[in-house]
């Protein structure tokens, strides 16, 4: 065992370049000063505060800088906006204008510093703030919004205003919104609902809209913030207020892009810790989505795969629409924790019933068989001729009596239920409206979740209106896939939080007895050689083969002698990516004489291709088993990500892969093995062995390590194939290929981080 290595890892590259260069570690940007505890292995940090926005959303002063009441100018509509939100929150407005003596009849003041009285927040309505940043830090203004665009979203000369304009803000202690951004944080609220509610994050004001008007439907919505370019204040800041506000039950996010990873990563580790729901659209699927958003915000989108991993790993639920958001964001907001992970399903239609088990079973749903007694029961109020194993399907729901309300009960009844969805197609009075009734008498009686799906398009009946959405109690939705979706989600993040362990506690904080070893092996800017490449896994304890390094052909056949026949030989540099395809591999040779000709015709080929060795190898043969890939790459957002698959010369053509970004520990390493399609071949199939999956988990946690005290010094990482062998005998790294960064200079390998 390597350290910690059943621990949990982390990422990337800091550390090792920040001691080597007498460079001090960054402290953590919000919250408590970053000391050597608050640090991983690689530099990057283990833990953010919660910045205090509580005076951003309800301040108690705010200041609009470029107010107007000028009929026909934008700053005018703006102002009086501003007037009726300071009004509503109870907070005193003061117009700043250089020319102007009031306006709306309010005594205005011609610069910042004129001011009364400290304000908490300032709406900046000009087009350039960055003059105004030093105003407001001597004036001891605490937040400020920036509207203006033609900033990062504009480009090279946008990207360079704006970063002249955080850097501004960072030296001041002042906290910025925007640029780029709207007035969607000064919105009507309304405070007449009560419950659990949603905080919203848009990076695109329009775009959270259709969760905006949940209100509509009775359901609350506390905060909304619009982070348009993030100069200063991001995403991952929110998600941090949010998790700690005790009347938000879940955070709705559009996200464009992220302006940190590690930052993200720590504010939904926040959030996983808190059991909050995060559920995010997050734009960059495709390589159109992501080139708009960056045209939009400015901001980087991430490889798609990298960030769904990152999301996965710490419970974000990601959702492809904006009706999605909606539903699902509501129905988590809102929901109990469930006390059983099994959907019944009761339709009044055979046809439905079976339509809705096909969609809800292929996303992952448990609909259990009720048991024998239970179908008996069903049976004394539905006719025997129905189906009432799960789906229950009861012919038409009972009107004129109690039996509806007995069917309703005694399936929520069922031990091993814990959701109760019913799918009503179209609206069929009296009937619906009986049953509807019904479901909303249930479920205040009961702690279990009841779903309605109400298919009707017109959505004016008082069955959906009045009842269903006055209940607070049933999750209504329009559409069987957005109920799908919805709780699916419920019931996965159930299961994730409650074995929620964060792995920023357990991180490696100091460099293993490996970091010196691999130090010394690393050429910036080179590939290794296989042999090199080979040393590194070495040196993290990963299993290679029995091997000699030779530079003749004498020498090949003694330390055939030395490895054992049947060997294997291959050439061996640092500029040598596919020796298969080359011809530089010969397998299975059993002679001297086999040896020596191998030799020759590896060199000869070496020559004639062009390619530098630094001599042969002479391996061992291993025996066969999964061919698996291990590697590591860098993500401009999240630093080193680790990737598992199956390996072998048809790696690129599967593709058959899964990622994940550090910090991760052994649970999360088992779970990428749970996503690749051909894990059956690693349980053993058409007669073979299974696999050691703990060997295998075993490296990929190893190379985890590597990648993190190493950081940016190893630019690229590729174990195929790994040799995963039958249960309890191992995996062996048969080939490798590494690619050194440049490093950072002046690097003293002797010297120990920390």
């Amino acid at each position: 065992m390597l350290g910690s290595t059943h621990g949990t890892l982390t990422t990337t590259s800091r550390r090792a370049r920040v001691i080597a260069c007498g460079e001090q570690p960054s402290p953590v940007v919000h919250g408590r000063p970053a000391d050597v505890d608050d640090l991983d292995v690689s530099g990057r940090p283990l833990y953010a505060g919660v910045p205090d926005l509580d005076r951003f959303f309800r301040p108690q002063s705010l200041a609009v800088v470029g107010a107007s009441d000028a009929e026909g100018r934008p700053n005018t509509g703006i102002t009086r906006q501003l007037l009726a939100w300071a009004e509503r929150v109870g907070a005193r407005l003061h117009p700043v204008h250089p020319t102007r003596e009031a306006v709306f009849g309010i005594p205005c003041f011609p610069s910042v510093a004129d001011l009364p009285e400290q304000v908490d927040l300032a709406v900046l309505l000009v087009a350039d703030p960055l003059p105004l940043v030093e105003q407001l830090a001597e004036a001891k203004v605490r937040f400020a919004v920036a509207f203006a665009s033609g900033f990062a979203e504009t480009g090279e000369a946008g990207a360079e205003a704006q970063a002249r304009l955080s850097a501004a803000v960072r030296r001041s202690g002042l906290r910025l919104l925007g640029p780029n951004t709207n007035l969607n944080a000064f919105e009507n609220f309304r405070e007449d609902l009560d419950g659990p509610a949603i905080a919203l994050i848009t990076q695109s004001g329009h775009q959270g809209r259709p969760v905006f008007a949940l209100q509509e439907l009775g359901i609350r919505l506390s905060h909304w913030a619009p982070t348009g370019n993030e100069a200063d204040l991001e995403t991952a800041d929110f998600i941090s207020y949010f998790s700690e506000r005790p009347e938000v039950g879940a955070i709705a996010c559009y996200v464009e892009g992220l302006k940190d990873g590690r930052s993200f990563l720590l504010a939904a580790d926040r959030a996983a810790r808190r059991g909050v729901p995060v559920v995010a659209v997050k734009v960059g699927r495709t390589e159109t989505g992501a080139r708009t958003a960056a045209s939009h915000t400015g901001k980087l989108t991430g490889a798609d795969t990298v960030v769904d991993a990152a999301m996965r790993q710490y419970g974000v639920i990601r959702v492809d629409g904006l009706d999605q958001l909606q539903d699902t964001s509501a129905l988590l907001a809102r929901a109990r924790r469930p006390l059983a992970d099994g959907v019944a399903v009761y339709s009044i239609s055979g046809g439905t019933g079976a339509h809705f088990a096909d969609l809800a079973t292929e996303a992952g749903l448990n609909l259990p068989q009720l048991s024998a007694a239970k179908q008996a029961e069903l049976h004394e109020w539905i006719p025997d001729y129905l189906n009432v194993a799960n789906p229950v399907d009861s012919g038409g729901h009972p009107v004129g009596d109690w039996r509806g309300r007995k069917i309703i009960d005694a399936i929520l009844a069922d031990p091993a239920v814990g959701v109760l969805i019913c799918p009503i197609t179209g609206p069929f009075p009296p009937m619906s409206d009986k049953l509807a009734q019904d479901l909303v008498d249930a479920a205040e009686q009961t702690d279990k979740l009841v779903c309605v799906i109400w298919g009707s398009p017109v959505g004016t009946e008082s069955a959906y209106r009045e009842t269903l959405l006055g209940s607070s109690r049933v999750a209504t939705f329009r559409t069987f896939a957005n109920c799908v979706t919805a709780v699916r989600a419920h019931l996965d993040h159930a299961r994730f939080t409650a074995s929620y362990r964060s792995p920023f506690d357990e991180a490696p904080r100091t460099p293993s007895p490996s970091f010196r070893k691999a130090r010394a092996l690393m050429r910036p800017g080179e590939a290794l050689s296989e042999h090199a490449a080979k040393l590194l896994l070495r040196a993290y304890g990963i299993r290679v083969p029995r091997e000699q390094l030779v530079t003749s052909a004498a020498a090949a056949v003694r330390a055939a002698g030395l490895v054992g026949y049947p060997v294997v030989m291959k050439a061996s540099g640092g500029q040598i990516a596919h020796k298969t395809e080359l011809g530089l591999v010969k397998i299975e040779l059993t002679s001297a004489s086999q040896v020596r000709d191998a030799y020759r015709e590896l060199t000869d080929i070496a020559r004639y291709e062009g390619v530098d060795l630094d001599g042969v190898l002479v391996c061992q043969m291993v025996e066969r088993g999964v061919e698996m890939v291990v590697g590591v790459t860098h993500d401009d957002l999240f630093g080193p990500t680790v990737t598992v698959g199956l390996g072998g010369v048809l790696v690129e053509v599967l593709r058959d892969t899964a990622v994940r970004v550090p910090p991760f520990g052994e649970e999360q390493a088992r779970d990428m093995l749970t996503e690749l399609r051909g894990r059956p071949l690693l349980d053993g199939v058409r007669g073979r062995p299974p696999a050691d999956l703990d060997a295998l988990v075993e490296v990929v946690l190893r190379v985890q390590r590597m990648a993190l005290e190493l950081g940016d010094e190893l630019a690229e990482l590729d174990i195929n194939p790994l040799m995963v062998l039958p249960r309890g005998q191992g995996a062996v790294a048969l080939d490798a290929l590494a690619v050194c960064g440049p490093g950072p200079e002046n690097q003293d390998v002797n010297q120990q981080p920390f």
